[in-house]
């Protein structure tokens, strides 16, 4: 009797299509839930089969990426793809619990050990109304020009170690020191005598 009963499941299952993997070739960016066509390795095609990612993540992955697709209800036209991978891009020598964002342009944001947040671009442009880094040790840019379109204020010191080219007013509370010299506490000697430090 069991036996009939497990060949009566097995047959309902070979009926019902099982998750499968796909290479997908297009996809469109444009609506509430991105859909993408896709060639599953069974040599049938997706059209339209809905990209499903976690809230608050996007991507538009490149023609070429494998795909996982899960055909809701076992039909493939149902089909909805829940992980894609492609090889080329996939950043590789991850520690273990390291964590990256990273485009097919090289672009990338890798989260590592020892606390440390590496970012790689040509361009680094942020649009917020606050953007608030807490590091507890340094933060550093490697780049040939950071611009601000508003005030620099710094709490602490600036230090100008190649020198400063500053267009404009600059407004100081606290002493400024170039050379070596004060600015609240230098003197010049001149040929009416010692002037008094600035006030």
């Amino acid at each position: 009797m069991w036996n009939d009963v497990d060949q009566r499941i097995r047959r309902a299952f070979s009926n019902v299509r099982q998750g499968f993997r796909a290479v997908l070739t297009r996809v469109d960016s444009a609506g509430d839930v991105q859909t993408v066509q896709a060639d599953a390795l069974a040599g049938e095609q997706l059209q339209d089969a809905e990209l499903f990612q976690h809230y608050g993540y996007s991507a538009n992955p490149p023609p070429g990426s494998m795909a996982v697709v899960l055909p809701l209800g076992g039909r493939s036209s149902h089909g909805v793809v829940i992980a894609t991978e492609h090889g080329s891009y996939r950043l590789k020598q991850l520690k273990p619990g390291e964590v990256a964002l990273y485009s097919d342009e090289g672009s990338k944001i890798v989260l590592k050990r020892g606390r440390l947040i590496e970012v790689e671009c040509d361009t680094f442009s942020l649009r917020c109304k606050n953007w608030q880094v807490n590091a507890s040790e340094q933060a550093s840019f490697t780049t040939p020009t950071l611009s601000t379109s508003a005030q620099l204020v710094a709490q602490g010191q600036i230090k100008g170690n190649g020198g400063m080219a500053i267009q404009g007013s600059v407004t100081v509370s606290g002493d400024v020191v170039a050379g070596g010299k004060s600015l609240v506490g230098h003197q010049h000697n001149g040929v009416h005598g010692t002037t008094s430090p600035p006030l």
